[in-house]
Protein backbone atom coordinates (compact mmCIF):
# COMPACT_ATOMS: atom_id res chain seq x y z
CA UNK A 1 0.00 0.00 0.00
CA UNK A 2 2.91 2.57 0.97
CA UNK A 3 4.80 1.18 -2.00
CA UNK A 4 1.48 2.15 -4.04
CA UNK A 5 1.19 5.69 -3.06
CA UNK A 6 5.04 6.36 -3.29
CA UNK A 7 4.82 5.48 -6.72
CA UNK A 8 2.12 7.75 -7.79
CA UNK A 9 4.22 11.22 -5.51
CA UNK A 10 7.00 9.93 -7.27
CA UNK A 11 5.20 10.25 -10.34
CA UNK A 12 3.51 13.36 -9.66
CA UNK A 13 5.33 15.27 -6.85
CA UNK A 14 2.83 18.17 -7.43
CA UNK A 15 0.34 15.95 -5.57
CA UNK A 16 2.79 15.46 -2.87
CA UNK A 17 3.02 19.12 -2.10
CA UNK A 18 -0.76 19.71 -1.74
CA UNK A 19 -1.33 16.59 0.29
CA UNK A 20 1.55 18.44 2.60
CA UNK A 21 0.04 21.89 2.29
CA UNK A 22 -3.48 20.42 3.03
CA UNK A 23 -2.51 18.07 6.01
CA UNK A 24 -0.24 20.73 7.47
CA UNK A 25 -2.63 23.50 7.47
CA UNK A 26 -5.10 21.22 9.16
CA UNK A 27 -2.69 20.07 12.03
CA UNK A 28 -1.08 23.95 12.54
CA UNK A 29 -4.80 24.67 13.61
CA UNK A 30 -4.90 22.49 16.45
CA UNK A 31 -4.50 24.37 19.69
CA UNK A 32 -3.25 22.89 22.67
CA UNK A 33 -3.80 25.27 25.60
CA UNK A 34 -2.36 28.69 24.50
CA UNK A 35 -0.35 27.53 21.85
CA UNK A 36 -1.16 26.42 18.35
CA UNK A 37 1.65 25.79 15.68
CA UNK A 38 0.10 27.42 12.89
CA UNK A 39 0.28 26.30 9.11
CA UNK A 40 4.01 27.02 8.40
CA UNK A 41 5.23 24.19 11.02
CA UNK A 42 2.38 22.01 10.35
CA UNK A 43 3.72 21.94 7.06
CA UNK A 44 6.86 21.58 8.15
CA UNK A 45 5.82 18.45 10.26
CA UNK A 46 3.55 17.04 7.39
CA UNK A 47 6.25 17.04 4.80
CA UNK A 48 8.93 15.42 6.62
CA UNK A 49 7.05 12.87 7.48
CA UNK A 50 6.16 12.52 3.56
CA UNK A 51 9.42 13.11 2.41
CA UNK A 52 10.79 9.93 4.29
CA UNK A 53 8.95 8.52 1.04
CA UNK A 54 11.79 10.02 -1.06
CA UNK A 55 9.33 12.25 -2.99
CA UNK A 56 11.25 15.49 -4.08
CA UNK A 57 10.00 18.63 -6.63
CA UNK A 58 12.59 20.52 -8.46
CA UNK A 59 14.45 23.20 -6.69
CA UNK A 60 13.10 26.07 -8.85
CA UNK A 61 9.74 25.22 -7.56
CA UNK A 62 11.45 26.29 -3.82
CA UNK A 63 13.40 29.65 -5.11
CA UNK A 64 10.39 30.73 -7.02
CA UNK A 65 7.83 30.73 -3.97
CA UNK A 66 10.40 31.52 -1.58
CA UNK A 67 11.04 34.95 -3.50
CA UNK A 68 7.19 35.67 -3.87
CA UNK A 69 7.27 34.99 0.26
CA UNK A 70 10.19 37.61 1.18
CA UNK A 71 9.17 40.19 -1.52
CA UNK A 72 5.52 40.49 0.11
CA UNK A 73 7.16 39.80 4.03
CA UNK A 74 9.00 43.32 2.99
CA UNK A 75 6.20 44.74 1.12
CA UNK A 76 4.02 44.70 3.94
CA UNK A 77 5.50 45.66 6.35
CA UNK A 78 8.33 48.43 4.48
CA UNK A 79 5.71 51.45 6.03
CA UNK A 80 5.71 50.81 9.29
CA UNK A 81 9.42 49.88 8.95
CA UNK A 82 11.06 52.60 7.80
CA UNK A 83 8.32 55.19 10.15
CA UNK A 84 10.13 53.53 13.14
CA UNK A 85 13.62 54.64 12.24
CA UNK A 86 12.85 57.83 14.84
CA UNK A 87 13.57 58.67 18.17
CA UNK A 88 10.51 56.08 19.74
CA UNK A 89 11.14 53.49 17.04
CA UNK A 90 14.82 53.19 17.67
CA UNK A 91 14.40 53.31 21.52
CA UNK A 92 12.15 50.05 21.45
CA UNK A 93 14.56 48.73 18.64
CA UNK A 94 16.98 48.46 21.39
CA UNK A 95 15.23 45.21 22.03
CA UNK A 96 15.14 44.09 18.55
CA UNK A 97 19.34 44.90 18.99
CA UNK A 98 19.24 42.48 22.38
CA UNK A 99 17.15 39.80 20.51
CA UNK A 100 20.19 39.61 17.35
CA UNK A 101 23.18 39.99 19.78
CA UNK A 102 22.17 37.63 21.83
CA UNK A 103 20.78 34.87 19.96
CA UNK A 104 23.63 34.96 17.54
CA UNK A 105 26.18 34.53 20.45
CA UNK A 106 24.21 31.65 21.79
CA UNK A 107 24.19 29.98 18.45
CA UNK A 108 27.58 30.55 17.57
CA UNK A 109 28.54 29.34 21.62
CA UNK A 110 26.29 26.25 20.60
CA UNK A 111 28.29 25.57 17.66
CA UNK A 112 30.90 25.52 19.14
CA UNK A 113 29.98 23.09 22.20
CA UNK A 114 27.84 20.81 20.55
CA UNK A 115 29.89 21.12 16.91
CA UNK A 116 27.22 21.90 14.94
CA UNK A 117 27.68 22.22 11.40
CA UNK A 118 26.90 25.49 9.27
CA UNK A 119 22.74 24.08 8.58
CA UNK A 120 21.96 23.06 11.62
CA UNK A 121 23.63 26.60 13.74
CA UNK A 122 20.92 28.33 11.21
CA UNK A 123 17.94 25.94 11.58
CA UNK A 124 18.71 26.45 15.24
CA UNK A 125 18.60 30.30 15.20
CA UNK A 126 15.60 30.11 13.19
CA UNK A 127 13.50 28.38 15.13
CA UNK A 128 13.80 29.30 18.21
CA UNK A 129 13.61 32.79 17.28
CA UNK A 130 10.43 31.60 15.77
CA UNK A 131 11.24 33.44 12.79
CA UNK A 132 10.40 31.15 9.29
CA UNK A 133 12.01 33.38 6.76
CA UNK A 134 15.68 32.53 8.29
CA UNK A 135 15.15 29.14 6.54
CA UNK A 136 14.57 30.91 3.55
CA UNK A 137 17.61 33.34 3.85
CA UNK A 138 20.25 30.27 5.59
CA UNK A 139 19.36 27.66 2.86
CA UNK A 140 19.75 30.39 0.20
CA UNK A 141 23.25 30.79 1.62
CA UNK A 142 24.22 27.42 1.87
CA UNK A 143 23.52 26.93 -1.87
CA UNK A 144 26.31 29.36 -3.15
CA UNK A 145 28.81 28.10 -0.36
CA UNK A 146 31.88 25.94 -2.53
CA UNK A 147 31.02 22.55 -1.62
CA UNK A 148 29.81 19.38 -3.53
CA UNK A 149 26.38 18.96 -4.15
CA UNK A 150 25.66 16.42 -1.48
CA UNK A 151 26.84 18.57 1.10
CA UNK A 152 25.01 21.69 0.16
CA UNK A 153 21.80 19.87 0.09
CA UNK A 154 22.79 17.44 3.49
CA UNK A 155 23.27 21.10 5.27
CA UNK A 156 19.84 22.57 3.94
CA UNK A 157 18.52 19.48 5.04
CA UNK A 158 19.46 20.12 8.56
CA UNK A 159 18.46 23.98 8.37
CA UNK A 160 15.01 22.54 7.71
CA UNK A 161 14.95 19.54 10.88
CA UNK A 162 16.85 21.64 13.30
CA UNK A 163 14.17 24.52 12.63
CA UNK A 164 11.67 21.99 12.33
CA UNK A 165 12.59 20.52 16.12
CA UNK A 166 13.50 23.76 17.80
CA UNK A 167 10.56 26.02 17.32
CA UNK A 168 7.98 23.57 18.35
CA UNK A 169 10.13 24.16 22.13
CA UNK A 170 11.35 27.76 21.33
CA UNK A 171 6.92 28.67 20.64
CA UNK A 172 6.03 27.05 23.54
CA UNK A 173 8.48 28.94 25.86
CA UNK A 174 8.38 32.47 24.52
CA UNK A 175 4.55 32.19 25.10
CA UNK A 176 4.49 31.09 28.64
CA UNK A 177 7.68 33.31 29.73
CA UNK A 178 5.82 36.12 28.30
CA UNK A 179 2.23 35.77 29.49
CA UNK A 180 2.72 34.02 32.65
CA UNK A 181 6.55 34.30 34.28
CA UNK A 182 7.23 37.78 33.29
CA UNK A 183 4.59 39.55 34.94
CA UNK A 184 5.62 37.42 38.16
CA UNK A 185 8.92 38.58 37.88
CA UNK A 186 7.81 42.47 37.58
CA UNK A 187 5.43 41.89 40.44
CA UNK A 188 2.76 43.67 38.93
CA UNK A 189 -0.97 42.81 38.06
CA UNK A 190 -0.39 42.49 34.50
CA UNK A 191 -4.72 43.19 33.58
CA UNK A 192 -4.64 45.55 36.47
CA UNK A 193 -1.69 47.51 34.83
CA UNK A 194 -3.36 47.35 31.29
CA UNK A 195 -6.54 48.41 32.78
CA UNK A 196 -4.76 51.34 34.33
CA UNK A 197 -3.03 52.36 31.18
CA UNK A 198 -6.21 52.05 28.89
CA UNK A 199 -7.96 54.49 31.08
CA UNK A 200 -5.25 56.84 31.28
CA UNK A 201 -4.96 56.72 27.65
CA UNK A 202 -8.47 58.17 27.13
CA UNK A 203 -10.12 54.31 26.35
CA UNK A 204 -13.63 53.98 27.75
CA UNK A 205 -14.91 50.84 29.38
CA UNK A 206 -14.41 48.29 26.54
CA UNK A 207 -11.82 46.91 24.91
CA UNK A 208 -10.39 47.04 21.32
CA UNK A 209 -11.95 43.36 21.04
CA UNK A 210 -15.13 43.94 22.71
CA UNK A 211 -18.06 42.92 20.32
CA UNK A 212 -21.44 44.59 19.98
CA UNK A 213 -24.69 43.45 18.58
CA UNK A 214 -25.37 46.87 17.57
CA UNK A 215 -23.19 49.19 14.94
CA UNK A 216 -20.90 52.18 17.18
CA UNK A 217 -22.02 54.65 14.51
CA UNK A 218 -25.47 55.97 14.27
CA UNK A 219 -27.65 58.51 13.04
CA UNK A 220 -30.90 59.68 14.68
CA UNK A 221 -33.71 62.26 14.79
CA UNK A 222 -34.88 64.26 17.49
CA UNK A 223 -38.44 66.33 17.64
CA UNK A 224 -37.19 69.53 20.00
CA UNK A 225 -38.96 69.77 23.13
CA UNK A 226 -37.16 70.24 26.04
CA UNK A 227 -34.13 71.39 24.41
CA UNK A 228 -35.54 74.60 22.60
CA UNK A 229 -33.64 77.29 23.66
CA UNK A 230 -29.93 75.63 23.00
CA UNK A 231 -27.16 76.13 20.27
CA UNK A 232 -25.82 74.10 18.03
CA UNK A 233 -22.24 75.15 19.86
CA UNK A 234 -23.40 73.62 23.04
CA UNK A 235 -24.59 70.67 22.01
CA UNK A 236 -21.47 69.69 20.09
CA UNK A 237 -19.30 70.69 23.02
CA UNK A 238 -21.92 68.55 25.21
CA UNK A 239 -21.29 65.56 22.67
CA UNK A 240 -17.31 65.95 23.37
CA UNK A 241 -16.47 65.42 19.64
CA UNK A 242 -18.21 62.04 19.36
CA UNK A 243 -21.65 63.29 17.59
CA UNK A 244 -22.30 66.12 15.61
CA UNK A 245 -26.00 67.80 14.51
CA UNK A 246 -25.96 67.33 10.80
CA UNK A 247 -29.43 68.82 9.62
CA UNK A 248 -31.96 71.21 11.18
CA UNK A 249 -35.23 70.69 9.64
CA UNK A 250 -38.12 73.92 10.97
CA UNK A 251 -41.72 73.88 9.87
CA UNK A 252 -40.23 71.77 6.80
CA UNK A 253 -37.03 73.96 5.87
CA UNK A 254 -33.46 73.09 5.95
CA UNK A 255 -31.59 75.36 7.85
CA UNK A 256 -28.10 76.21 7.45
CA UNK A 257 -26.15 74.08 10.74
CA UNK A 258 -23.77 76.48 12.18
CA UNK A 259 -22.50 76.71 16.12
CA UNK A 260 -24.94 80.28 17.12
CA UNK A 261 -28.25 78.48 15.56
CA UNK A 262 -30.49 78.19 18.28
CA UNK A 263 -32.75 75.14 18.15
CA UNK A 264 -36.93 76.38 18.71
CA UNK A 265 -39.70 74.03 19.63
CA UNK A 266 -40.60 71.23 17.27
CA UNK A 267 -37.50 71.66 15.32
CA UNK A 268 -36.61 68.33 13.86
CA UNK A 269 -32.63 67.63 14.21
CA UNK A 270 -30.44 64.87 13.05
CA UNK A 271 -27.50 63.64 14.61
CA UNK A 272 -24.84 61.35 13.79
CA UNK A 273 -22.16 59.94 15.97
CA UNK A 274 -21.09 57.59 18.26
CA UNK A 275 -24.48 55.24 19.88
CA UNK A 276 -23.06 55.95 23.48
CA UNK A 277 -23.41 59.10 23.18
CA UNK A 278 -26.76 59.40 21.50
CA UNK A 279 -28.47 56.79 23.15
CA UNK A 280 -28.94 59.59 25.90
CA UNK A 281 -29.37 62.98 23.53
CA UNK A 282 -33.47 62.39 23.88
CA UNK A 283 -33.06 64.07 27.53
CA UNK A 284 -31.48 67.05 25.77
CA UNK A 285 -33.38 67.56 22.29
CA UNK A 286 -36.63 65.73 23.08
CA UNK A 287 -37.73 62.45 21.60
CA UNK A 288 -36.41 60.68 18.87
CA UNK A 289 -38.90 59.76 16.07
CA UNK A 290 -38.92 57.08 13.17
CA UNK A 291 -40.04 59.47 9.99
CA UNK A 292 -36.73 60.53 8.35
CA UNK A 293 -38.12 61.02 5.04
CA UNK A 294 -37.17 64.52 5.30
CA UNK A 295 -33.61 64.34 5.69
CA UNK A 296 -31.78 62.51 2.84
CA UNK A 297 -28.00 62.62 4.70
CA UNK A 298 -25.59 60.63 3.07
CA UNK A 299 -23.02 59.29 5.34
CA UNK A 300 -19.40 57.18 4.12
CA UNK A 301 -17.13 55.22 6.04
CA UNK A 302 -14.05 55.38 4.43
CA UNK A 303 -9.91 54.74 4.74
CA UNK A 304 -7.05 57.63 4.76
CA UNK A 305 -3.31 57.24 5.14
CA UNK A 306 -1.06 59.46 7.42
CA UNK A 307 1.02 60.66 5.91
CA UNK A 308 0.71 64.76 6.47
CA UNK A 309 4.14 65.16 8.34
CA UNK A 310 2.63 67.73 10.91
CA UNK A 311 0.63 64.65 12.21
CA UNK A 312 3.41 62.15 13.03
CA UNK A 313 3.94 62.07 16.35
CA UNK A 314 0.95 63.53 17.53
CA UNK A 315 -1.69 62.48 19.61
CA UNK A 316 -5.23 61.36 18.41
CA UNK A 317 -7.32 63.90 20.06
CA UNK A 318 -5.11 66.78 18.34
CA UNK A 319 -7.00 65.90 14.85
CA UNK A 320 -9.94 67.33 16.59
CA UNK A 321 -8.85 70.18 17.79
CA UNK A 322 -7.84 74.06 16.46
CA UNK A 323 -3.80 74.99 16.96
CA UNK A 324 -0.83 75.76 15.04
CA UNK A 325 -1.01 71.97 13.10
CA UNK A 326 -3.97 73.51 11.08
CA UNK A 327 -7.93 73.19 10.47
CA UNK A 328 -9.02 70.49 12.33
CA UNK A 329 -11.07 67.92 11.09
CA UNK A 330 -15.20 68.98 10.45
CA UNK A 331 -17.16 68.07 13.37
CA UNK A 332 -19.36 65.41 11.67
CA UNK A 333 -16.53 63.30 10.79
CA UNK A 334 -15.76 60.39 13.78
CA UNK A 335 -12.56 57.93 13.44
CA UNK A 336 -14.12 54.83 14.04
CA UNK A 337 -10.68 52.77 13.54
CA UNK A 338 -7.25 52.57 13.51
CA UNK A 339 -4.50 50.44 12.00
CA UNK A 340 -0.57 49.92 12.24
CA UNK A 341 1.08 47.52 9.75
CA UNK A 342 -2.10 45.55 9.62
CA UNK A 343 -3.28 45.34 13.03
CA UNK A 344 -5.76 47.15 14.49
CA UNK A 345 -4.87 49.50 17.65
CA UNK A 346 -6.95 50.71 20.36
CA UNK A 347 -8.48 53.84 19.67
CA UNK A 348 -7.65 55.70 22.27
CA UNK A 349 -7.69 59.30 22.91
CA UNK A 350 -3.86 59.55 23.80
CA UNK A 351 -2.85 57.33 21.06
CA UNK A 352 0.13 58.65 19.13
CA UNK A 353 0.03 58.81 15.37
CA UNK A 354 2.81 57.33 13.28
CA UNK A 355 3.71 57.83 9.36
CA UNK A 356 1.77 55.31 7.76
CA UNK A 357 -1.00 54.67 10.37
CA UNK A 358 -4.94 54.06 8.29
CA UNK A 359 -7.30 55.96 10.12
CA UNK A 360 -11.14 54.86 9.62
CA UNK A 361 -13.60 57.63 9.12
CA UNK A 362 -17.43 57.63 9.36
CA UNK A 363 -19.12 60.80 8.12
CA UNK A 364 -21.77 62.66 5.55
CA UNK A 365 -19.50 62.21 2.47
CA UNK A 366 -19.10 66.05 2.21
CA UNK A 367 -17.28 66.32 5.68
CA UNK A 368 -15.48 63.28 5.04
CA UNK A 369 -14.10 64.20 1.37
CA UNK A 370 -13.12 67.42 3.54
CA UNK A 371 -11.35 65.87 6.43
CA UNK A 372 -9.06 63.71 3.83
CA UNK A 373 -6.65 66.33 2.90
CA UNK A 374 -6.06 67.35 5.91
CA UNK A 375 -4.72 63.81 6.83
CA UNK A 376 -3.34 62.05 4.06
CA UNK A 377 -4.25 60.24 1.01
CA UNK A 378 -7.38 57.94 0.66
CA UNK A 379 -7.02 54.58 1.02
CA UNK A 380 -8.14 53.07 -2.73
CA UNK A 381 -9.52 49.93 -1.75
CA UNK A 382 -8.38 47.76 -5.05
CA UNK A 383 -8.51 44.22 -5.89
CA UNK A 384 -6.62 44.43 -8.92
CA UNK A 385 -2.75 43.63 -8.10
CA UNK A 386 -0.04 45.61 -10.38
CA UNK A 387 2.02 42.53 -11.38
CA UNK A 388 3.98 44.30 -13.28
CA UNK A 389 5.20 46.54 -10.07
CA UNK A 390 6.00 42.95 -7.80
CA UNK A 391 7.58 41.61 -10.80
CA UNK A 392 10.14 44.51 -11.10
CA UNK A 393 10.55 44.77 -7.46
CA UNK A 394 11.53 40.61 -7.66
CA UNK A 395 13.61 41.35 -10.52
CA UNK A 396 15.71 44.15 -9.14
CA UNK A 397 16.03 42.44 -5.32
CA UNK A 398 17.38 39.34 -7.20
CA UNK A 399 20.42 41.28 -8.94
CA UNK A 400 21.00 43.37 -5.78
CA UNK A 401 21.50 39.86 -4.18
CA UNK A 402 23.81 38.24 -6.43
CA UNK A 403 26.38 41.33 -5.61
CA UNK A 404 29.17 39.96 -2.81
CA UNK A 405 31.30 42.08 -0.31
CA UNK A 406 34.01 40.58 2.44
CA UNK A 407 33.57 41.35 6.29
CA UNK A 408 36.48 40.48 8.19
CA UNK A 409 37.75 38.39 5.44
CA UNK A 410 33.99 36.44 5.38
CA UNK A 411 31.97 37.16 2.06
CA UNK A 412 28.75 38.16 2.61
CA UNK A 413 25.91 38.55 0.37
CA UNK A 414 22.16 39.14 0.84
CA UNK A 415 21.45 36.59 -1.48
CA UNK A 416 18.23 36.12 -3.58
CA UNK A 417 16.06 36.26 -0.02
CA UNK A 418 17.65 39.52 1.42
CA UNK A 419 17.81 41.08 -1.72
CA UNK A 420 14.09 40.69 -2.54
CA UNK A 421 13.29 41.54 1.54
CA UNK A 422 15.03 44.73 0.46
CA UNK A 423 13.56 46.12 -2.48
CA UNK A 424 10.44 44.62 -1.20
CA UNK A 425 10.77 47.15 1.93
CA UNK A 426 11.68 49.89 -0.54
CA UNK A 427 8.55 49.12 -3.04
CA UNK A 428 6.11 49.19 -0.40
CA UNK A 429 7.40 52.37 1.55
CA UNK A 430 6.59 53.77 -2.09
CA UNK A 431 3.22 52.38 -2.62
CA UNK A 432 2.52 54.01 1.12
CA UNK A 433 3.84 57.44 0.14
CA UNK A 434 1.19 56.81 -2.85
CA UNK A 435 -1.63 55.02 -2.22
CA UNK A 436 -3.79 55.96 -5.20
CA UNK A 437 -0.88 54.53 -7.16
CA UNK A 438 0.69 51.60 -8.50
CA UNK A 439 -0.26 48.70 -5.73
CA UNK A 440 -0.57 45.23 -4.70
CA UNK A 441 -3.62 44.85 -2.18
CA UNK A 442 -2.90 43.49 1.21
CA UNK A 443 -5.10 40.43 0.56
CA UNK A 444 -2.95 39.87 -2.48
CA UNK A 445 0.34 40.39 -0.27
CA UNK A 446 -1.28 37.70 2.37
CA UNK A 447 -1.76 35.22 0.05
CA UNK A 448 1.55 35.77 -1.55
CA UNK A 449 3.18 35.59 1.74
CA UNK A 450 1.55 32.43 3.22
CA UNK A 451 1.17 30.73 -0.09
CA UNK A 452 4.88 31.37 -0.74
CA UNK A 453 6.18 30.32 2.75
CA UNK A 454 4.10 27.42 3.40
CA UNK A 455 5.28 26.12 -0.57
CA UNK A 456 8.56 26.53 0.01
CA UNK A 457 8.70 24.94 3.77
CA UNK A 458 6.86 22.39 1.60
CA UNK A 459 9.75 21.64 -0.48
CA UNK A 460 12.56 21.70 1.71
CA UNK A 461 11.00 19.58 4.24
CA UNK A 462 9.88 17.22 1.39
CA UNK A 463 13.72 16.86 -0.01
CA UNK A 464 14.87 16.95 3.49
CA UNK A 465 12.58 13.91 5.34
CA UNK A 466 15.02 11.06 4.27
CA UNK A 467 17.87 12.93 6.47
CA UNK A 468 15.87 14.35 9.32
CA UNK A 469 16.34 10.96 11.68
CA UNK A 470 19.57 10.74 11.63
CA UNK A 471 19.85 14.37 13.02
CA UNK A 472 17.42 13.69 15.38
CA UNK A 473 19.53 10.36 16.53
CA UNK A 474 22.58 12.68 16.86
CA UNK A 475 21.79 15.06 19.41
CA UNK A 476 18.69 14.19 20.80
CA UNK A 477 17.39 16.27 23.59
CA UNK A 478 20.20 18.74 23.30
CA UNK A 479 18.55 21.05 20.21
CA UNK A 480 15.13 21.29 22.17
CA UNK A 481 16.87 22.29 25.36
CA UNK A 482 19.26 24.65 23.76
CA UNK A 483 16.32 26.48 20.99
CA UNK A 484 14.51 27.05 24.41
CA UNK A 485 17.31 28.85 25.90
CA UNK A 486 18.12 30.86 22.72
CA UNK A 487 14.29 31.84 22.88
CA UNK A 488 13.86 32.51 26.58
CA UNK A 489 17.60 34.39 27.57
CA UNK A 490 17.39 37.78 25.02
CA UNK A 491 14.05 37.69 26.11
CA UNK A 492 15.07 38.11 29.64
CA UNK A 493 17.33 40.63 29.06
CA UNK A 494 14.63 42.83 27.17
CA UNK A 495 12.78 42.67 30.11
CA UNK A 496 15.68 44.15 32.28
CA UNK A 497 16.37 46.53 30.01
CA UNK A 498 12.71 47.65 29.32
CA UNK A 499 11.60 47.94 32.41
CA UNK A 500 15.08 48.94 34.49
CA UNK A 501 16.30 51.60 31.42
CA UNK A 502 13.51 52.31 29.27
CA UNK A 503 10.76 52.70 32.11
CA UNK A 504 8.18 50.59 29.80
CA UNK A 505 4.61 50.25 31.18
CA UNK A 506 4.43 46.06 31.51
CA UNK A 507 1.85 45.31 29.21
CA UNK A 508 3.64 47.56 26.33
CA UNK A 509 7.08 45.93 27.78
CA UNK A 510 5.01 42.45 27.03
CA UNK A 511 4.14 43.10 23.69
CA UNK A 512 7.10 44.59 22.59
CA UNK A 513 8.93 41.52 23.58
CA UNK A 514 7.05 39.50 21.75
CA UNK A 515 7.29 41.32 18.93
CA UNK A 516 11.47 41.35 19.26
CA UNK A 517 10.40 37.40 19.15
CA UNK A 518 8.51 37.83 16.00
CA UNK A 519 5.91 35.49 17.95
CA UNK A 520 1.97 36.53 17.29
CA UNK A 521 0.60 33.47 19.40
CA UNK A 522 3.01 35.45 22.24
CA UNK A 523 1.09 38.69 21.56
CA UNK A 524 -2.38 36.39 21.91
CA UNK A 525 -1.21 35.11 24.82
CA UNK A 526 0.01 38.56 26.40
CA UNK A 527 -3.59 40.26 25.22
CA UNK A 528 -5.21 37.23 26.70
CA UNK A 529 -3.97 37.82 29.97
CA UNK A 530 -3.72 41.69 29.58
CA UNK A 531 -7.34 41.69 28.83
CA UNK A 532 -7.22 44.46 26.54
CA UNK A 533 -5.07 45.50 23.26
CA UNK A 534 -2.43 47.74 25.24
CA UNK A 535 0.60 45.09 24.51
CA UNK A 536 -0.11 46.08 20.60
CA UNK A 537 1.62 49.13 21.77
CA UNK A 538 5.18 47.79 21.92
CA UNK A 539 4.27 45.20 19.49
CA UNK A 540 4.14 46.33 16.18
CA UNK A 541 7.20 48.67 16.59
CA UNK A 542 9.57 45.90 17.76
CA UNK A 543 7.71 43.30 15.22
CA UNK A 544 8.64 45.34 11.86
CA UNK A 545 11.96 45.97 13.07
CA UNK A 546 12.99 41.86 13.72
CA UNK A 547 10.85 40.84 11.25
CA UNK A 548 13.11 42.80 8.75
CA UNK A 549 16.39 42.31 10.39
CA UNK A 550 15.92 38.61 11.83
CA UNK A 551 15.59 37.38 8.20
CA UNK A 552 18.83 39.17 7.01
CA UNK A 553 20.83 36.98 9.79
CA UNK A 554 20.24 34.29 7.75
CA UNK A 555 23.72 34.54 5.54
CA UNK A 556 25.82 35.97 8.36
CA UNK A 557 24.96 33.20 10.67
CA UNK A 558 25.60 30.54 8.01
CA UNK A 559 28.76 32.63 7.30
CA UNK A 560 30.52 33.31 11.28
CA UNK A 561 29.34 29.15 11.75
CA UNK A 562 31.24 28.03 9.24
CA UNK A 563 34.53 30.45 10.84
CA UNK A 564 33.56 29.27 14.03
CA UNK A 565 33.38 25.53 13.09
CA UNK A 566 36.51 25.92 11.13
CA UNK A 567 38.43 27.29 13.80
CA UNK A 568 37.42 24.77 16.34
CA UNK A 569 38.97 22.10 14.22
Amino acid sequence: MISAIAEVLGRQPEIALFLVLAVGYAVGQIRFGPVQLGGICGTLIAALFVGQLGIRLDDSVKNVFFMLFIFALGYAGGPQFFANLDAKGLRLGLLCLVEVVVVLALVLAATVFLSLDQGTAAGLMAGAATESAVVGTATDAISKLALPLADIRQLQANVVTAYSITYVFGLIAIVIVTSQVFPLLLRVDLRAEADRLWKTMGGGGESLDAASATPEMVGRVFLVTVGRGRTVGELTAIFGGHASIERVMRRGQSLAVAPTLRLQAFDEVLAIGRRSVLVNVAELLGREFANTSAFDAVVETTEVVVNRREWFNRKLYELHELHDLGTPLPPGVQIVGLARDGNPMPLLHDMTLQRGDVLKLYGPVLDVARALPLIGDRVVASTHSNISYAAAGILLGVFIGSFSVKLGGIPFSLGTGGGALVTGLLFGWYQSKNPHRLSVPPEALALMKDLGLATFIACVGLASGPQALSLIKKFGIALPLVGVAIAVVPATISLFVGHRLLKLEAPVLLGAIAGQQCSTPALSAVQNAAGNATPLLGYTITYAISNVVLPLMGPLIVALAGLVAHGAK
